[in-house]
């Protein structure tokens, strides 16, 4: 076994300990090691590159990319006003809330910089009173959505400052959408899938992918059913694989290098955007990044995590050193320290030149 493969698998036995089964992937230049451990839940297998797994957050990566892909063709603008793109139930344009003369933009979504609070309006009490509840979000159905747009207050006025929020992201590909005329996932599919030949990235797996997708478990190691997103997918709602992933993460490290790659052009433009949170860390469009202390080797790291009730996953890469981590897990226990060690390990060891 070589050492990329070594680190991998120590990586993802290292993981199985905590969870119930995990996949890793790592990236250094041309070369990439996909490894797992575990089980994919009960009387099951030990999982691989083709298991599925609920990617949550990750998902907002996906929605950004689409928003520069359409931004790219002219069908929207990165700093059209949400209130613009966004249709309510009786057919008109919904109403958004604002704060200032600055209207929310498809930009401030994708950045976290909108002023929308973390979750739709009604969900936040409830899940604080029901953690363990199997899927939260099975009530947002758009009318419902939009109707608690409508009586939401912005916490800061739009493009101000950074707060996350998993409602502008669900917006984000509601509205792209909607003025696409398809729905999210065949959007998506349509405008990254595609174009990269990933084959398992998808909100709804047919029964083919079923047979392979993974089951969620909480910290306890108890089954839990997935979580449906209802009508916003766009803020987590994507299950995909590491193949998939490790495809996709070889197309953010060709962007600007091979300008003729797929979707090269989409990907260097969601990354000229920058919204500066603190002196190391910025976010771009769906990615958020950071640059290490120079004692801790000065890597630049653009990344994101995701997790859903039973979930959690990790991407991340390092354009500069060429190396890429994903890591994915049935449990629903962090797994960034794990994401974070093996890129650092990549940068640190792995690095490639030319």
């Amino acid at each position: 076994m070589n050492e990329l493969a070594c680190l991998v698998q120590q990586t993802a036995d290292r993981l199985a300990g905590r969870h119930v089964g995990a996949v890793v992937a790592g990236l250094a230049g041309d070369h990439v090691e996909i490894r797992g451990a575990g089980r994919t839940g009960p009387g099951g297998g030990i999982p691989g590159p083709h298991t599925l797994f609920d990617i949550g957050s990750v998902t907002k990566v996906f929605t950004s990319l689409v928003l520069a892909r359409l931004a790219l063709d002219g069908a929207v603008r990165l700093d059209e006003p949400l209130a613009e793109v966004l249709t309510g139930a009786s057919g008109g344009p919904a109403v958004v809330p604002a704060r200032g003369p600055q209207p929310i933009t498809l930009r401030h979504l994708a950045t976290h910089t909108s002023g929308l609070p973390r979750l739709p309006r009604g969900m936040l009490a409830q899940s604080l009173l029901s953690p363990n509840k199997p899927d939260p979000y099975a009530g947002c159905t758009t009318e419902r959505v939009l109707d608690g747009l409508a009586r939401t207050r912005l916490r800061t006025a739009p493009g101000r400052g950074f707060r996350y929020s998993n409602l502008g992201a669900g917006l984000l590909g509601l509205a792209l959408a909607q003025r696409s005329g398809v729905g999210y996932e065949e959007l998506v599919a349509r405008e990254v899938c595609a174009p990269l030949g990933l084959v398992d990235t998808c909100v709804r797996s047919d029964e083919e992918q079923s047979a392979r997708l993974a089951h969620g478990h909480t910290p306890g190691g108890r089954p839990v059913p997935h979580w449906s997103f209802g009508a916003v997918p766009g803020m987590g709602g994507l299950r995909s694989t590491a193949a998939d992933l490790v495809v996709f993460l070889r197309a953010q490290l060709a962007a600007g290098r091979e300008p003729e790659a797929p979707l090269s052009a989409a990907i260097a433009l969601t990354r000229e955007t920058r919204h500066r949170v603190n002196p190391f860390a910025w976010t771009h469009l769906g990615w958020l990044g950071h640059r290490l202390h120079t004692q801790q080797g000065g890597h630049l790291q653009i990344w994101h995590n995701g997790g859903t009730g039973g979930f959690r996953s990790f991407v991340a890469f390092d354009p500069e050193k060429r190396v890429g981590a994903v890591v994915l897990a049935n449990t629903r226990r962090s797994v960034d320290p794990a994401g974070t060690a093996l890129l650092r390990g990549l940068q640190n060891g792995f690095a490639t030149t030319g």
